[in-house]
């Protein structure tokens, strides 16, 4: 039996892949890991039908499993990093000097600006979602603003500052797959980045200004329920671990020991706030997250969060996805679907559209992060070289159609993350993440107009 799988097979076997994941996301409400498994087990079967050995099959998935070892503990150690934070009192401290610093009327605008500034800093969408993240969606509903584009602000900036971090996982991914150097890399994003930026920024100031007269008795209300419950001071408790995480990053200290760090240092502060603060409970915070009984159920239901439990959804779904990847992967089935297309790409606006549109495409397929900058690096590089582009060309497609768009797909591992950490659908956020639909515009923008386009030529002058 020939176990050559051909153009038309592969793009067929795709194309069914994606109708059983929206249909079972979208059509069906379901978790994204039930359609993701279904998929895997009739991948399976078929290639069982073709003649593939199970032996392959197995190699395939435990290639794509392996590269998820250091993401999966990144996760437990900011399930673990939520929970502390809300225990000794960090993210109700930052709720509360947001009260007081942030004006309603321009509200969604300054939380876009913060949260790039924190991922700018920290390198991490993640941990900047689900630390201050949380704490200015909180702030969000206490006033009233829809919480689809608190959310949507929130992700944009977070997006914005992990893109142009060096301590970001998908930055330097994006550089070392197309071989280049990560800060030329990083300045050569700006050509797509800062357009998207200022639109994103006009975006949430007009649409996010509010001419209401907001009430502060709900403010009031919900700041004294947290003074009431927890530890509020940010001067002497939360700028503590800010500082500290900034200092980090300054040092560029990897992210793992950045949250260990951080951790051990929120742990010490809860014993310092209350030294009777027994071990057992310790562990129960870390293993299930923090469970707040403040009265208040708009608190509670935003403080009741972390912890390792909650990320295992998560980490469910990273081993399921990087499992299907890695079979289309070390199967040829990705390879097959994209090679054709390759060999027929000559100018660079075409190019890059393709790069990016195949960054989206196993987005939607895979809905993996890395793997939507892996496969099309891999599969484009040739091509790159062959028409005269520098690789940066192709480092910033590969960012522009791969790492920002996994946030706005529902069975995506990013977007799952976002979608739990802040509790809004990613259907519902998706039109306000600006910044995220904006970048592969202004990138494939920049391939037909050849602004900002890095030749290999220019490199050798």
């Amino acid at each position: 039996m020939n176990k050559q799988i051909s153009f038309k097979e592969a793009v067929t076997i795709l194309i069914l892949m994606l109708v059983m994941l929206g249909w079972g996301v979208i059509g069906f409400g379901l978790s994204p890991q039930i359609p993701v498994l279904t998929v895997i087990a009739l991948l399976i079967f078929w290639l069982q039908i073709r003649g593939f050995e199970w032996e392959e099959v197995m190699k395939g998935i435990s290639q794509g499993i392996s590269t998820a070892i250091v993401p999966i503990f990144i996760f437990l150690l900011i399930g673990t990093l939520i929970a502390v934070w809300i225990q000794a009192g960090i993210i109700p401290s930052l709720m509360v000097l947001g009260f007081h610093m942030i004006s309603s009327h321009f509200f969604v605008p300054s939380v876009f600006l913060v949260c790039s500034l924190v991922g700018l800093a920290i390198g991490s969408c993640f941990t900047t979602v689900s630390t201050v993240g949380i704490a200015l969606f909180g702030m969000g509903s206490t006033l009233g603003i829809n919480p689809a584009l608190t959310a949507g602000a929130i992700i944009s900036g977070a997006v914005f500052g992990d893109k142009m971090s060096p301590l970001s996982d998908s930055t330097n991914l994006a550089s070392a797959v197309a071989e280049t150097d990560l800060f030329d890399h990083i300045k050569n994003m700006m050509w797509s980045t800062i357009p998207a930026f200022i639109g994103s920024l006009l975006f949430f100031f007009f649409l996010g200004q509010s001419n209401k007269a907001t009430s502060l008795a709900g403010i009031a209300a919900v700041e004294s329920s947290l003074r009431q419950n927890f530890s509020v001071s940010f001067w002497a408790w939360a700028a503590l671990p800010i500082i500290l995480m900034f200092a980090c990053a300054w040092k560029k200290v990897p992210a793992i020991q950045t949250l260990f760090a951080n951790i051990f240092l929120s742990v010490a502060m809860i014993f310092v706030q209350n030294p009777g603060f027994k071990m057992q409970k310790l562990a129960t915070l870390i293993e299930s997250g923090y469970v707040s009984n403040s009265g208040n159920k708009t608190i509670d239901a935003l403080l009741t969060r972390g912890g390792i439990s909650s990320m295992m959804g998560t980490v469910s779904l990273i081993i399921m996805t990087l499992a299907l990847g890695g079979i289309l992967m070390h199967l040829g089935i990705i390879d097959s679907a994209m090679k054709p297309l390759v060999e027929r790409l000559k100018k660079p606006g075409r190019l890059i559209l393709t790069t990016i549109m195949a960054g989206i495409g196993i987005n939607l397929f895979v809905g993996e992060q890395y793997l939507s900058v892996i496969l099309p690096a891999n599969a484009f590089k040739p091509a790159y070289k062959r028409i005269g582009l520098d690789p940066l060309a192709l480092s910033r497609a590969l960012e522009d159609g791969g790492s920002v768009i996994n946030y706005l797909i529902p069975w995506g591992v990013a977007g799952s993350f976002v979608a739990s950490a802040l509790g809004v659908p990613v259907l519902d956020f998706l039109p306000f993440t600006m910044f995220s639909l904006l970048s592969p515009v202004f990138s494939i923008l920049s391939g037909f107009t050849g602004i900002g386009l890095k030749w290999e030529q220019e490199k050798a002058a």
